[in-house]
């Protein structure tokens, strides 16, 4: 059973770093894609970045230069280096996984940036 296990949020100050991780088990194929979403009550789930089995990255425009996406396909683990956090950067992050063009989701973690 696939599954996609993330951890790392919690409680910063604004200007503070958090660094998720993400690790897929269970299957016998490489992910595609992996990447991390987020959503904020009362919204729809959001692309905060992405990163492809050839380690090619795309951001969403308001994290530009202050999240950075990395992947170790040995580990079968994606992270999200999180920096100058702001406090619009409050959300529940889920981490994602395209395995031949199946999608899987993490339970998601919370991550809270204070003012």
């Amino acid at each position: 059973q696939v599954q996609l296990v993330g951890s790392g949020g919690g409680l910063v100050q604004a200007g503070g770093s958090l660094r998720l991780s993400c690790v897929l088990s269970g299957s016998i194929f490489k992910a595609n894609a992996m990447g991390w979403y987020r959503q904020v009550p009362g919204k729809q789930r959001e692309l905060v970045a992405i990163i492809t089995g050839g380690d090619n990255t795309s951001y969403k425009d308001s994290v530009k230069g202050r999240f950075t996406i990395s992947r170790d396909h040995v580990k079968n683990t994606v992270y999200l280096q999180m920096s100058n956090l702001k406090p619009e950067d409050t959300a529940v992050y889920y981490c994602y996984a395209d395995i031949r063009s199946n999608e899987y989701w993490g339970q998601g973690t919370q991550v809270t940036v204070s003012s």
